[in-house]
Order: C-alpha cells, then structure tokens, then sequence
C-alpha cells in the first residue's frame, strides 16, 4: 500500500492539498512531488526520479499532466469520509427517505424509522454520478456566493462611512444647537443690560434731584442767617417765599419717598426650556435605511449599435455662428439626471451645461477653474470635480425646476480629475493616486498610487457591486481593475485602445471605454479582462463615455477644433 506523503500549501486565500517527494521526506525535507510510481506506491521529485529510473527503470511513473494516475490524497479522502455530525465516525450506510449518509450513530439515532438504509458499499453499483456537472455547478454558486460576500462587504464599507458621516452630523447638530443657546443667551444678557442701565438712570435721576434740594436747602439757610437781622425787607419777602417754595418741594419729596424701596435684579429662567430639554433622551432619532440590492445581469452582454448621429449642442436650440462652432472645446464629463436629463462638462471653457432630451442647453454654470467630471449623487444632484492648479474641489449641484442651482463643496488637498459614487463613497483620481473620499468630504482612504509618470491614474468607475474599480491609465494605454482594497486584479492592453479617457459601467455591470488616441469605444468584460467588442470608431478624440438607460444610447464627449459635432449618440440595444 501507497505511503502518501502530501502537504497542505496556502496559495493566495486557497488551501491546495499537493504530494511531498517521498524520499525527501524521509530524510525531512519537505520537497513537491512531480511524479508517482505506480510500482513503487510512491512520490518522486524531479531529482529523486532520475535515481528512481537508474534503479528501477521499467516502472510505471506518471508525470504532473496525468495526475488522474496518481491516488486520492488521502487529507481528501479523509475529508470525505468524516460523519458531518458525529466526530470520528464514517459515513458507512446512505438512506434514501431522506437521501443523506450515515455514520452508525446517525442511523441508530434519526433513521430507525426508515424504510431503505443501504451500506454505501452496496449503493455504488450503478452508473456513477456526474461530478463534472456537479463541479461545474458548485463553482456557478461560489461565484454568486462571493458576490453577495462582496454586496456585504461593501455594505459594510458603506455602514462605517454612514455611521461616520452621522457622527459627523451629531456633532453638527450639537454645534448648532450650541450656537442658537449663545444667541439666545447674548439676548438675555442685552436685556439684563439694557434693564440695569434704566435702573441706574432712575436712581441717578433721584440721587441728582435729592443732592439738588439739599444743597439750595443749605444755600436758603445760610442766606437767611446773612439778612435775618439786616432789615431788608425785600430780601426777607423773597427769602421767606422761596423757603416756603422749597420746603414745599422738600416734603412732597419725603412724603413720596416715605417708604424706601430697593430695587434689586431677578432672573426667572425660562422653566419651559428646561423642561423641553430634560425630556429630551437624545439629539434625533436614528433610522436604518434599507436598499433592495439586485445582483447585476450579465456585464457580458454586448451593446449592439443600431444608429449613430452627431449632436451639435447649439446653446439656443438652433444654429450658432460659425466662428462658436469652430472655437475648440473638450467635452470632459457626461452625465444623466433624472427627468431625462444629461449634464455635460467643457473643460476647455469652464461650463457644466444642462441638456433637455433633445440635447438642448436649458440651464449652465461657469466655473473660474475647469470641471473636469461629474458623478450622480441622487435623481436630481450631482458632484462636479473642479480641478487647476489653484484650486481642488468637488462642487454639489442639484436641479430646481430644471435649473441647475450650486450647493455646497468640500476642499481637498490633491488635485482631481476623476470622480465617481458608489453609495456613501465618493472615488477621486488625483492623476497619479485613488482616493476615498466620504459625501462630506473626509479623506477615508488611498487605494492606489503610481508616481513613476503623470497621467498614472486617470478616470474611474465602479461596479454596480462595489466590488470592483475599473480606472484608465493612459500613460500605458491599459485599464487596470482594483478590489475594494486597492488590490490590482487585472490589467487590460489592448492594441485597438490607446491613451483611454472615459470609462464607464453600466446598470447590468458593462465596461465602456473610450480611446482618446485610438478613437473609438471599446467594451471590456465584467472584470476588465478583455475587449468584447468595438462599439464604434470616431474621427475626433473621445473625452468621456456615458450609457443612458432612459434613452437606450451611449454618449460620447468629444474634444475638437474644427468639426461641429461635440457629443455623439450611439443608438443601441
């Protein structure tokens, strides 16, 4: 009987069970078997067969391409025949009420009652059962197993940037709240202010008309002592009047002023406020949002172009003058919006334009740097990536009665030109780097970064998985695939693409590519791999790519300087 020698060998996230020489591992070399013999019931490596053929050279030996020859390892077999629910015990019998294998403890215990329990030895006679089919299957829902593992792993992404972004908001809210109890307390404070300088004034104006009497009291009283024994009489009748007059005032002041009042300053808090607040358990309420996420249809469908037409773009819906049209211009970025909308980018002059479905400007905004893509944030917003070397910025739009109105933008620190969403993460190219970014703006991540030229890292996509980043590289004439983690999967070149721009994924997980240099529109399988097909050639350069789902076409930007045409429109299906 076969001594089997074998090693378990980790190759990437697989254990790949493989033969060890058995020679070698007898003097405790663990060395990679490359041939069996069927005599000898032993392993060989490449160096102990030669010594094996000297010695014995009419055995049977069997090579790596035919290790059907070579026996079971017995970790397989060994694998096989382990009882799933008693350790240590075999599968020896198979019942057929309930088609499973049985150990002796099984059968005792859960098939007593069955009709048909057979021993495994007599169930095998018969045609053997398909295992090719089987394989086959199992890998279809591996496959779709490591999808849905990539849908949550994504959603977990996307769970730690939400919980993120509502920390962030939290903060913000108690931020806010801070800020209105400041203003509501520089009110209070301005009152008990203006309230403290009306009792001062008050008491002032009493202090000053007390000093006043008193001292025309005194001013009377010494006068009188200088005539009282004078004999003027006129200054006696006048003295004796104004006495009388002041007296008078005097009393009426003491008599008003009989019972003295101190004025003091009360604050009575608002018990209102507090109560509302003490009865508050938090700052808000929090909700968990779900999205039914469908696994995409086959990314390996081929577009099929039925019609092409160019669109001129005009900005009032009829013709511009020649010296417009033959102005240069770089449609840089395509993107649709709901209501059948498409946004566009001209770089070359600083505008986002809103087009209607008949490719008719209705509403544009200029920037002072370029905008060099746009990405959808919901139906009706959308993230412009405004790049130069003064500014770094990603500008929210959003439509109001089919007009664009700016929003809010966030500041970064590298340049951008590339920009695209999967959930709650935004996907900048900085030209030679990957970023994550959050809706909000924080830096979550580098993925990937190639600084050994520039235009290393170009124009992104993503899957509608998350699980996959497709990204040009013009500089190499390849697109290159990334896993979540910034992991190079696979690089595609291709001699029909040269210097890629835009790329693009579709709803159903369909790579489109355009080829700036090699004009034309390229679409690559699901992983970036390989070209599908040539979905049309161009005779101006391709900027940029974009399937619209609502209207079944792929649109095309274009950069140029002599022709009309600034977007075409593939009719497909």
């Amino acid at each position: 009987m076969a001594t089997f020698s074998q090693s378990t060998v980790d190759k990437g996230s697989d254990s790949v069970i493989d033969f060890c020489c058995s020679p070698c591992l007898e003097h405790k070399i663990d060395q990679w078997a490359e041939f069996y013999c069927d005599n000898c019931l032993k392993f060989y490596c490449a160096n102990c067969i030669n010594l094996h053929g000297q010695l014995f050279g009419k055995h049977v030996t069997y090579g790596r391409r035919e290790t059907k020859k070579w026996p079971v390892p017995k970790e397989v077999e060994d694998f096989l025949q382990k009882c799933d629910i008693h350790e240590g015990k075999r599968p020896e019998l198979f019942c057929y009420d309930h088609s499973q294998l049985c150990c002796t403890d099984c059968s005792f215990l859960n098939h007593r009652q069955c009709v048909k329990v057979t021993l495994i030895s007599e169930s095998v006679n018969g045609p053997p059962p398909d295992l090719q089919r089987l394989s086959r299957k199992i890998q279809t829902i591996l496959v779709e197993l490591q999808r849905l593992q990539n849908n949550w792993d994504t959603n977990m992404q996307s769970l730690q940037v939400s919980y993120n972004e509502e920390l962030h908001e939290i903060r913000q809210t108690r931020q806010k709240i801070n800020t209105i109890l400041d203003e509501i307390e520089k009110t209070t404070l301005k009152e008990l202010d203006a309230k403290m300088t009306s009792l001062k004034a008050a008491l002032n104006t009493d202090l000053e008309n007390c000093n006043k009497l008193k001292h025309e009291l005194k001013r009377l009283s010494n006068a009188i002592e200088n005539i009282i024994d004078k004999g003027k009489a006129e200054l006696i009748f006048i003295a004796s009047k104004k006495c009388l007059e002041k007296i008078k005032q005097s009393e009426t002041n003491l008599k008003e002023n009989s019972v003295q009042v101190e004025k003091i300053l009360a604050f009575q808090a608002d018990s209102d406020v507090q109560q509302y607040l003490s009865k508050l358990s938090g700052l808000g309420r929090f909700v968990v949002c779900t999205q039914a996420i469908h696994l995409q249809g086959d990314p390996d469908q081929v577009l099929t172009v039925h019609e092409k037409y160019d669109v001129r773009m005009n900005d009032d819906g009829v013709f511009e003058s020649m010296k417009n049209l033959l102005r240069r211009y770089s449609i840089t970025a395509v993107c649709g919006l709901s209501n059948d909308q498409i946004l566009v980018a001209d770089q070359y002059h600083n505008y986002i334009k809103l087009l209607n479905h008949q490719y008719i400007v209705v509403s544009q905004y200029q920037f002072t740097a370029h905008p060099h893509d746009i990405c959808q944030i919901t139906p009706s917003e959308v993230a412009v990536a405004v790049d130069d070397d003064e500014t770094h910025a990603i500008q929210f739009f959003s439509m109001n009665d089919g007009r664009l109105v700016m929003d809010t933008q966030f500041k970064i620190e590298h340049s951008c030109f590339g920009i695209a969403r999967y959930r709650k993460i935004l996907y900048l190219t900085s030209e030679t780097a990957l970023y994550t970014y959050s809706i909000s703006g924080t830096r979550l991540n580098k993925l990937y970064e190639d600084t050994t030229a520039r235009a290393t890292v170009s124009k992104c996509a993503v899957s509608p998985s998350g699980d996959r980043i497709f990204v040009t590289k013009p500089k190499e004439n390849t697109v290159f695939t990334l896993a979540r983690d910034g992991t190079v999967l696979y690089i595609f070149t291709h001699r029909d693409l040269q210097k890629p721009s835009g790329i693009h994924v579709t709803a159903q997980g369909q790579v489109l590519v355009c080829g700036s240099t090699s004009r034309n529109v390229l679409q690559l399988d699901g992983e970036g791999k390989k070209k599908l097909a040539i979905l049309g050639t161009l005779r101006d350069s391709p900027k940029t790519i974009f399937y619209d789902k609502s209207a079944s076409s792929i649109i095309v930007g274009l950069a140029n300087t002599l022709s009309f045409t600034k977007i075409l429109v593939f009719k497909v299906h």
